[in-house]
């Protein structure tokens, strides 16, 4: 929505200088070789469209893609923090310039907002009062033939020679073919919902939802409720205006998945989304984005998969926000602040992610005065590892997490996720007798594949193990005082966020 400032209005353009009485041979050569006098025009206003655009700000870092979202430290504390390492690989607008030409002035003589001063009236003689009853004439003429060629252009309309073609007129809804955007958007919008948290002090955010099942529960970003977690309010909004309380079922700050179900929730009049295969997406495959960007609810946004298992890591900005990691779906389609926890849809129309995260052109993330729109780098949770961890959420209350059982280094440039000396406060780097242990690996090692897939960092390696379940076997390649090797792991699991 935007509104339009008038400008000062634009003069009119000066009279013609009347037309000479002498010699009106020499007067019409003058205006067929291009010579006679013209009325001058208004300069062009400075800022007008077609101006060359200011250079767009660099690139900054991910960011939640809902409203107050940032960018935090480092979530483990002061012992992993200085380590440099993560305690567990299982576990971790200004208002808009004014125009130019709506200004009172400035751009020298006849410019727009300039003043205009009417130029002095010519004296008068018989050949002018001559020249101005032909103009009436003319006009005259010009009105009786606009009116004849109306009624001759409306018989030809009206015959069976016309060109035109008009569409046949229906009684009923148009149909749009099963696939197209506006079909999907119709089928999944009514089963979304616009989330509203508010912790209880008052302070909260808007996010986004879509119904898992019959029973109630509506699946989002644990980042959308964590303000309503501990004694918050919480609400859920269908597009046609009914509004439900609701409340936390659980939450895995890790994964940022989090359900809340409906209070009272209608019975038999919920339709669940259907979920997709988020493993055989491919990129360049069409998605369709639903949420509730800067409070617009509703609102749809199209794109395509930009690329797959993105490595992500990213926060809330909070002290006592832990960092989530994901193995993200890149995309395209429009995401902002607001979007968070909406569906990712298919061109079937199922779901295929979360809406999670974007990547921010301000540097201070999404946080505060400082919110930025989408630059086209929108990440969403595979919808694969999503359901997943609903189900144990749901079962359970708390979230299951799979891990190695080793700490490995939070730092960029390692060129793969190194095992460190020492793990979070003081405790052992490779934990006794868990899945790394078994499987051989030490401190100091740098593991650099998972299952082909390249490892270039911690955070990488963290989101790619989430991505299994307790109890999976991956292959690991990691490098050992120069020399490269492999191992299977079974994965351990750990349960909770603490």
């Amino acid at each position: 929505m935007s509104t339009e400032n008038e400008g000062t209005a634009v003069p009119p353009a000066p009279s013609a200088p009347p037309v000479p009485v002498d010699t009106p041979a020499a007067s019409a050569q003058a205006a067929h070789d291009g010579s006679a006098p013209t009325a001058p025009h208004p300069a062009a206003p400075q800022g007008a469209p077609g101006a060359p655009e200011h250079a767009a700000a660099p690139t900054g870092a991910p960011a939640y893609a809902s409203a107050g979202a940032g960018h935090g430290h480092d979530p483990y504390g002061p012992g992993a923090g200085s380590q440099g390492s993560a305690p567990d690989a299982g576990w971790p607008p200004p208002p808009p310039a004014t125009p130019a030409y709506a200004d009172s002035g400035g751009h020298g003589p006849g410019g727009w907002g300039s003043s205009y001063q009417q130029p002095a009236p010519k004296p008068r003689n018989g050949r002018g009062g001559l020249v101005a009853a032909v103009l009436v004439a003319a006009l005259v003429a010009g009105g009786v033939g606009g009116g004849l060629g109306y009624s001759l252009a409306k018989n030809n309309d009206d015959a069976t020679g016309s060109t035109t073609v008009s569409a046949p007129s229906t009684s009923g809804q148009v149909k749009r073919a099963s696939g197209t955007v506006a079909n999907v958007a119709a089928t999944a919008l009514p089963s979304t919902v616009t989330i509203e948290a508010q912790s209880t002090s008052g302070e909260g955010g808007t996010g986004t939802g879509f119904v898992f099942d019959t029973q109630g529960h509506i699946l989002t970003n644990n980042h959308v409720v964590a303000e309503a977690v501990d004694g918050g309010k919480l609400t859920a909004t269908f597009p046609n205006g009914k509004k439900y309380d609701a409340e936390v079922v659980g939450h895995a700050q890790g994964y940022d998945v989090a359900v809340i179900k409906l209070k009272n929730a209608p019975s038999g009049d919920l339709t669940p989304l259907k979920l997709g295969n988020s493993d055989q997406v491919a990129v360049g495959d069409s998605t369709i984005a639903i949420g509730a960007p800067f409070g617009l609810s509703n609102t749809v946004t199209t794109g395509i998969i930009s690329a797959k298992n993105r490595p992500v890591a990213s926060s809330d900005g909070s002290a006592s926000s832990k960092a989530s990691y994901m193995s993200a779906l890149q995309t395209d389609a429009s995401i902002n602040p607001g979007n968070s926890g909406g569906p990712l849809l298919d061109a079937s129309g199922a779901v295929i992610g979360i809406n999670s995260a974007i990547q921010s052109s301000s540097s201070g993330g999404l946080g505060g005065s400082g919110q930025s729109g989408s630059i086209g780098l929108g990440f969403a949770i595979p919808i694969n590892q999503a359901k997943y961890v609903a189900q144990q959420l749901i079962k359970n209350g708390k979230p299951v997490y799979a891990k190695i059982g080793a700490s490995v280094s939070l730092e960029e440039g390692t060129s793969g996720a190194k095992i460190t000396e020492q793990g979070a406060s003081g405790s052992a780097a490779v934990e006794s007798g868990g899945p790394a242990a078994k499987a051989g690996l030490k401190p100091g090692d740098v593991i650099t594949k998972l299952d082909g897939m390249v490892i270039d960092s911690g955070p990488t390696l963290i989101g790619e193990i989430w991505t299994h379940k307790p109890g999976d076997t991956v292959k690991l390649t990691y490098t050992r005082d120069g020399k490269t090797r492999t191992t299977d792991v079974t994965l351990g699991s750990r349960e909770g966020d603490s």
